[in-house]
């Protein structure tokens, strides 16, 4: 498309005021993704939101005016219902397309770029007919920063342009410190034909292609924020591969501010597949809160530092009650502004599974008119709420939100933690011997168990690298390497640490709280500053008795048992080996995997069997 060509169709299809706001950013690149939208897809209107509130507020009155969100007795708040069958990330229709000759391996999900982009804008194609298209600019990462990623989105869902003023850093102003460059992400999506409750109608038309060549990402037939919001997990697959030709890192992890003795305070970041506790150990009480979900990493004279991608947080609302998450609890109960969505409306009141008391037994939901006991079409019970329901809302609404937010320069990381849902192998917490061993070993290592933020089965165990297997972009091993490779970079490493709060006795009880995760983390901080010592188990250094006892009175008021540490920490050599040679033989296909990673797999199987010839199967941290 000429120059001349698109800066015909920009003054053909936007009026006076809405072309003047595009062409206010001199950026020929972002103008002529604008016109091929719109020539494409054949919008009614088209709105370009600048980062003024007056645009901010009239996405979200157009998300009210069109239905796509309704008010709710509470005020700012807000319910938003996606179809039946799209409430979850479509892994098996999100895709890479790959332009000739490039191979990302046979655990990433591609498709050649010619034909999906036929396939795809095919969809497209007429898909805003009759509708206003949003135009927004946001930065990913602080403005002004040079963590910061400038993107453009262009949707026909005023409740994905909602959405994303509550998750994101207005880019409109940014995008004038760009100039020309043609550096950005970009992002187009349609609901696609929309069914009378106002839901995407062609859901087998469900679409995610992320065209690596481009930088591009396009989404059809889908309303579901975690298929729809491009700056979410569809930008860390564009950004992964940006991080890996410039030599920094793009993970999906928290990061939280521990407060440690005399006024001390550590930044930890943190990567935990969805529905395992990410965003509660972001959220423990008493910490401070800086990202629930993305963050990009830097070397910084010799320092690891990161910012969080993210200004908001899309999260998961099943079990969160006055209990187990006390700070998100409130805020979801108090005026200010929040979006619902797929959770049960009665009386515009929201309702969700686990929220810490008995649910209404009828009211409205994902799935229309709802009763307790009802069953869809194929006889599957429908919950209350949907397992995956959600909840949207800006980090500055809560109250341990950290002063290092929007800090440009980001926070030092002073430890990493990872962890999953296993519920007979890893001990609650452990740090891992040195930077390499954590990598392949922990993070590289991670399993768990499914969960509803996917589509699937439920409770099957799967490897999941660094919880980010949904969204590596480049092949698998050179991923490791390079996270390898950082930590080698740096002058001062972080350690790294594993943690499972799902641990489960013979009798399938969790041999831990939901709060006992405060005391991992709070042990990990004292790790950090080298105030504690740890006894050196064969698959890492695990606390000693003695600390968690002193810790869960000071964090909990809890007494703690040694019988309690005995049974949580025992080394269960059969279910570490069994995790050993599951993980090594998905590595042994994997054609690019680092030699280190066999070599340190070898050293761990060693060790346990050292151990296990002397004191059997399962040992008592007190026998070591």
């Amino acid at each position: 498309m000429s120059s001349n060509e698109y800066a015909d169709i920009l003054a053909e299809n936007l009026d006076e005021t809405n072309l003047a706001k595009l062409l206010a950013l001199k950026n020929p690149a972002m103008h002529q993704f604008v016109a091929d939208a719109i020539a494409m897809c054949k919008p009614e209107k088209i709105f370009v939101a600048t980062d003024s509130q007056e645009d901010i507020a009239f996405i979200r009155q157009l998300a009210l005016d069109r239905k796509e969100e309704a008010s709710l007795a509470i005020e700012g708040h807000t319910i938003h219902f996606d179809g039946y069958h799209d409430q979850a990330r479509d892994v098996a229709r999100t895709k890479y397309l790959l332009p000739e000759g490039m191979d990302l391996g046979e655990r990433l999900n591609s498709t050649g770029r010619a034909e999906g982009l036929a396939e795809i804008r095919g969809f497209l194609a007429g898909a805003m007919t009759g509708k206003i298209a949003m135009v927004r600019f946001f930065c990913l990462g602080p403005t002004d920063s040079a963590f910061g990623i400038p993107c453009v989105q262009i949707t026909d869902s005023s409740y994905v342009a909602h959405s994303e003023d509550l998750l994101y850093r207005s880019g409109y102003e940014q995008f004038k410190r760009l100039g020309d460059s043609g550096k950005f992400f970009r992002f187009l999506h349609s609901a696609g034909r929309l069914a009378d409750n106002n839901t995407s109608a062609d859901v087998p038309k469900r679409r995610v292609y992320i065209d690596i060549e481009a930088e591009t990402v396009y989404t059809s037939n889908s309303q579901y924020a975690g298929n729809t919001i491009g700056l979410k997990k569809l930008a860390l697959r564009l950004a992964i591969r940006k991080a890996d030709r410039e030599g920094w890192l793009a993970e999906h992890m928290f990061i939280m501010g521990v407060h440690g003795p005399g006024g001390r305070k550590t930044y930890f970041t943190g990567a935990f597949p969805s529905a395992c506790g990410k965003t509660s150990t972001a959220m423990l009480p008493g910490e401070s809160i800086v990202g629930d979900d993305i963050a990009y990493f830097r070397n910084v004279g010799g320092a690891a530092r990161a910012v969080n991608v993210e200004a908001g947080i899309f999260g998961i609302i099943r079990d969160v009650n006055p209990t187990g998450d006390p700070v998100i609890y409130d805020v979801l109960t108090m005026p200010g502004e929040v979006i619902f969505s797929n959770v049960l409306i009665t009386d515009k009141k929201p309702h969700w599974l686990g929220m810490g008391c008995e649910l209404p037994k009828s009211g409205f939901n994902h799935s229309g008119d709802w009763t307790a006991g009802a069953k869809d079409a194929d006889g599957k019970k429908i919950t209350a709420s949907h397992m995956n329901a959600r909840y949207t809302v800006n980090l500055a609404r809560l109250a341990n939100v950290d002063e290092a937010l929007n800090d440009p320069e980001g926070v030092i990381v002073g430890g990493i933690i990872y962890g999953g849902r296993d519920s007979d192998t890893c001990v609650p917490v452990q740090q891992a011997f040195d930077w390499a061993h954590g990598i392949i070993t922990i993070a590289a290592s991670l399993e768990s168990e499914s969960t509803s933020a996917t589509l699937g089965a439920e409770g099957v165990r799967k490897f999941n690298l660094m919880s980010n297997m949904d969204f590596v972009a480049v092949p698998l091993g050179k991923y490791i390497q390079n996270n390898l490779d950082f930590g080698e970079s740096l002058e001062k490493v972080p350690p790294i640490f594993g943690v499972n709060y799902f641990l489960k006795d013979s009798d399938g009880k969790y041999l831990n709280g939901m709060l006992d995760k405060g005391v991992w983390v709070k042990w990990a901080e004292l790790r950090v500053a080298g105030d504690v010592d740890v006894i050196k188990t064969p698959t890492g250094l695990i606390p000693k008795y003695e600390d968690l006892k002193r810790l869960f009175a000071e964090v909990l008021d809890k007494d703690y048992t040694e019988a309690d540490y005995a049974e949580q920490f025992k080394l269960r050599i059969p279910e570490n080996l069994a995790k050993l040679e599951r993980v090594e033989k998905i590595y042994r296909d994997i054609p690019d995997t680092p030699e280190i990673v066999f070599e340190t797999f070898a050293a761990q199987r060693q060790r346990l069997e050292a151990v296990r010839a002397e004191k059997g199967d399962h040992v008592s941290p007190l026998e070591m």
